[in-house]
């Protein structure tokens, strides 16, 4: 099962991821903005300077440029003059170069078709430039952090409501009347709707099981009662001396018919409880001991066909469930491969962990024929045929955890498994 991430850590973790996409975005910004204006500044200044030099040169065309420690004038007329970084470059101004190991800020400009160039010692400039970015840096992660610890600290405080809310409902028991969900006082209107809504389902369910109960315990005794009615008298009547054959035959019918409804009432019983419930009700019972009663019980069914009921390996084995309904079960499936099979041999063996395997020599199903059974289960589909249904019982194993499956060939039999272990 995949395991899910908590609604706190959700929003924890989208809070987080924006305020730092957030805080990234700034100090990029930051950036790109702290560049643009450095180089408006340096193209101003060098501008303006370059246009004080030409001017002082117009005025006095004997002027000459002295360098200075941050300020250096290199005139193209002399190539070796002009340093190795600014030569064959087209004007414009260039940030950050090296020139005899200090790093500059440059101007190019063209003047009666040769380049000149000023450039200015940034050095100081750029030292700065660095602890200013590390200062913001520090800030931004600053900030994060405070962030982080703010949002965890007001998520957890937001959330705490909903917690309490779950923790309460991971409480609950199925098998407990009166639970109720319980809000505090600070609880907001949308906790309160939903532990309202909560309550009122509680409170539906609650008469909805009781309600059950109250049907399988009346249905048990008033279905249970005139079954037994039926059964004790048909008993009593074959007893009778004397009794013609056509009628010991009838009673034999009807006493045959009502175990099979006897079955059918404690089947649609337990399909009735919750698998909690019946795991209360259950017996300890050994099959390798019960399915040789089952076979006897069922040997009649072959009188009127060429078919043999073999029991094969049987070792021990114990179940804890309803006894009447491991009867049902089992009974069933072999009445199912007696009446699809007219000649041959029928195995039924015992194998761990509590599977019961009947191989039948029959007429077998095709793969759609399968199909169908497994999908009238799904769709709750009714009786076919004597006995309990296949579906019946299909639905009898999903509801105990049991498993049943079907292996057939069309017309070479049916191998019908039966896995009760859970």
């Amino acid at each position: 099962m995949t395991k899910r991430t908590g609604l706190r850590r959700r929003i924890l973790l989208g809070l987080l991821g924006y305020v730092v996409v957030l805080s990234v975005a700034v100090v990029v910004n930051g950036f790109i903005v702290n560049e643009h204006a450095e180089r408006l500044v340096w193209q101003t200044l060098l501008d303006s300077e370059m246009d004080h030099l030409l001017e002082l040169r117009e005025r006095d065309p004997g002027f000459r440029w002295t360098n200075t420690q941050s300020l250096a004038f290199y005139d193209g007329r002399d190539p070796a003059g002009m340093p190795p970084p600014l030569r064959g470059v087209g004007p414009g101004v260039y940030d950050e170069i090296m020139i005899d190991g200090v790093e500059r800020v440059a101007l190019v400009r063209e003047v009666d078709g040769r380049p000149l160039a000023l450039s200015l010692d940034i050095t100081d400039l750029e030292e700065r430039e660095l602890d200013m970015g590390l200062t913001m840096v520090g800030s931004a992660v600053t900030l994060v952090v405070l962030l982080c610890i703010a949002i965890a600290w007001s998520v957890n405080r937001l959330l705490k409501p909903l917690r309490d809310m779950a923790q309460s409902i991971e409480r609950l028991r199925p098998d407990q009347s009166g639970q109720r969900i319980d809000t505090p006082e600070s609880a907001s209107a949308e906790l309160v709707v939903i532990a309202d809504s909560l309550n009122d389902y509680l409170q539906r369910n609650d008469r909805f099981v009781e309600r059950e109960r109250v049907f399988i315990d009346s249905a048990s005794h008033e279905l249970r009662t005139p079954v037994a009615v039926i059964s004790g008298a048909s008993e009593i009547a074959l007893q009778q001396p004397q009794l013609p054959e056509p009628a010991r035959g009838q009673l034999l019918r009807i006493q045959r018919t009502a175990r099979e409804v006897e079955q059918l009432i404690s089947l649609l019983l337990v399909l009735a409880k919750d698998p909690a419930r019946l795991a209360r009700s259950s017996d300890r019972v050994a099959l390798d001991e019960l399915i040789p009663g089952i076979v006897e019980d069922h040997r009649h069914l072959t009188r009127d066909k060429d078919l043999q009921l073999d029991i094969l390996a049987l070792p021990p084995c114990e179940i804890v469930a309803p006894l009447p309904i491991v009867q049902a079960a089992i009974g069933n499936l072999l009445r199912n491969a007696i009446e699809h099979s007219d000649r041959g041999r029928i195995t039924i063996r015992l194998e761990a962990p509590a599977t019961v395997i009947i191989d039948d020599p029959g007429h077998g199903m095709t793969p759609e024929e399968i199909a169908r059974i497994y999908a009238s289960v799904a769709r709750g589909g009714g009786r076919d045929g004597g006995g309990i249904g296949l579906d019946l019982i299909s639905r009898l194993c999903e509801h105990l955890g049991w498993r049943l499956d079907f292996a057939s060939d069309e017309g070479r039999g049916t191998t019908t498994t039966l896995r009760m272990a859970t």
